[in-house]
């Protein structure tokens, strides 16, 4: 038997010992949950105020996130050697990906050259946005933590594109930018006809131009839901398996149950659906102002 089948089989034997040992405990009897709201994980409290606006988690992790995705854009550009080290090769190929795959895959080259700022930012954003939602932080001032004397908030995992405004913003920016684009390109009357489909006359042009128009503002909807959803969905199992149904439901042994099941959906968020939403999200954007320039919309 190989040693990571004897290690796997260990820790499942340890897993039910545990189950065992929980049940022993606590039982499996249901105690009424009045404290535990799932909803309040996501409010969103003032911490203080500048003027008109309010700072709060999502505005801190925002905050992060841009400082990071600034960090990133100022080392590729200052810190590039002739012979590269690890983080440098990391580097270049997340540039590479950014600059070849998502932005020069889905535009031509004059388009690529003008937009590859702001798909990579808009890449670097929402995957550094996504990541740091992952990261234990002090920001739930709910639930207060008693250190010393000091009450301080304690740690929660929160991700701001799971808040719909930050990628609704988002997605706002890019349909304004191809927008304008289709109509630069093509005036504003011969946007609205690459709408139409080619070799489509007559009244059957009518049904199809409302179609392709809605489906323009759709794309709207598609960008933002999206990547709100995913984080949100994530977010929520996350909760859920690493202790909160147990509470939820009163039964203190399901939490020895589901939380390997929560270690694991946490990985799978961290190492896929966090980059997977960035690199859709991106991949679209380009799609959608490649295309409104295109001879055929």
């Amino acid at each position: 038997m190989s040693t990571t089948r004897k290690i796997l089989l260990i820790g499942v034997a340890v897993w039910f010992g545990l189950i065992v040992l929980a049940i022993g405990v606590w039982g499996w009897s249901r105690n009424d949950n009045k404290e535990f709201l799932p909803q309040n994980e996501f409010k969103l409290d003032t911490w203080f105020s500048i003027g008109p606006l309010d700072f709060n988690k999502a505005a801190l992790y925002l905050l992060l996130a841009a400082l990071m995705t600034i960090g990133t854009m100022l080392y590729v550009a200052n810190r590039m050697q002739a012979r590269p080290n690890r983080v440098q090769t990391g580097v270049e190929f997340l540039y590479s990906l950014m600059r070849d795959n998502i932005t020069g895959g889905n535009m031509d080259h004059g388009m690529a050259r003008k937009w590859f700022p702001f798909i990579g930012t808009l890449f670097l954003f929402i995957w550094y946005s996504n990541l740091i939602g992952f990261i234990p932080l002090p920001t739930n001032t709910g639930e207060k933590v008693n250190i010393f004397g000091a009450q301080l908030p304690s740690f929660a995992i929160y991700a701001a594109t799971a808040n719909l405004s930050v990628p609704l913003v988002l997605a706002l920016i890019v349909f304004i930018a191809f927008i304008v684009e289709g109509v630069r390109a093509k005036g504003p009357i011969g946007y609205l006809k690459s709408l139409i489909p080619p070799g489509i006359e007559g009244g059957a042009a009518i049904p199809l131009f409302i179609l392709e128009l809605a489906s323009t503002f759709m794309r709207l909807i598609s960008l933002s839901v999206r990547l709100f959803a995913n984080m949100l969905a994530g977010h929520l199992i996350i909760l859920f398996m690493a202790g909160g149904l147990a509470i939820l439901l009163g039964i203190e042994a399901l939490g020895v149950i589901i939380l390997p099941i929560g270690i694991a959906i946490f990985l799978f968020e961290v190492g896929l659906v966090a980059t997977l939403q960035a690199f859709i999200f991106a991949t679209l954007s380009a799609i959608y102002l490649g295309g409104a320039v295109a001879e055929s919309h």
